[in-house]
């Protein structure tokens, strides 16, 4: 029984990690895209461009899209957000697996 609770804990220190390095990264995500697109703009400005012609250009949110779609990826890792091949298509694949061992089980006594 104490084997067990120390795998409990593990498991939910280990959990509260991942779910802390994914806050850590979305934080130093809006810092840094924040930084980059007023960098971006202010210096396009410098260059004569106007406000909007800078702020509305493909290389003001690059950065940001590209960035958010691991962010999005590290997301779903860690929150476990996978709607295909979630927890519940796990069980039902392992039940399915279970009747069709018993059923060749009982075909040959």
């Amino acid at each position: 029984m104490k084997n067990e609770e120390r795998l409990k804990l593990r498991r939910a220190k280990k959990k509260v990690r991942e779910v802390k390095g994914f806050y850590v990264h979305l934080m130093v995500y809006v810092i840094i895209n924040t930084m980059l697109i007023v960098v971006k703009v202010t210096g396009t400005m410098y260059y004569g461009e106007t406000f909007m012609g800078s702020f509305w250009h493909f290389s003001t949110f690059a950065p940001p899209i590209f960035w958010g779609i691991g962010l999005g990826f590290h997301a779903v890792k860690v929150f476990s957000l996978n709607p295909i091949l979630g927890k519940n298509w796990e069980e039902r694949q392992i039940q399915k697996y279970m009747e069709g061992e018993k059923e060749e089980i009982e075909k040959y006594r």
